[in-house]
């Protein structure tokens, strides 16, 4: 890869992107005490729509904010934001690219048993 100005980067063959995202995760899942009812808004690191906030009343709008924070947030974002139990149930039906789901249930073995499919190291 060139780093002179206005050169010419390359990016190396086979290189694929998700492979690299950095997924973070909390020390302990009962670091994780968000809340259970009402309505969050969440940065735009987490979600760049024009309205981001969550219902935690409505089932979709619930697992689609778990799926996002636990995806794009950080740790403080995931302590403020996600409730263990809450995540425990929701776990098996969130939305997630496989590494992502791979880092959190290495890290948390109960995830990988709700999951019904422990990953492999």
């Amino acid at each position: 890869m060139s780093a002179e100005p206005g050169g010419y980067r390359t990016v190396p063959r086979g290189y694929v992107y998700a492979d690299h995202i950095p997924y973070v995760t909390p020390e302990s899942l009962d670091d994780l005490k968000g809340p259970t009812k009402g309505s969050v808004t969440v940065g735009p690191h987490i979600d760049t729509s024009l309205n981001p906030t969550y219902d935690l009343g409505d089932p979709d709008r619930q697992r689609n904010l778990y799926a996002r924070v636990v995806r794009s947030g950080f740790v403080p974002d995931q302590v403020r934001f996600l409730d263990q139990r809450t995540l425990l149930v929701l776990w098996p039906s969130l939305n997630l690219p496989d590494r992502c789901r791979t880092v959190w249930e290495r890290k948390f073995p109960v995830l990988a048993a709700r999951s019904g499919k422990p990953r492999v190291a």
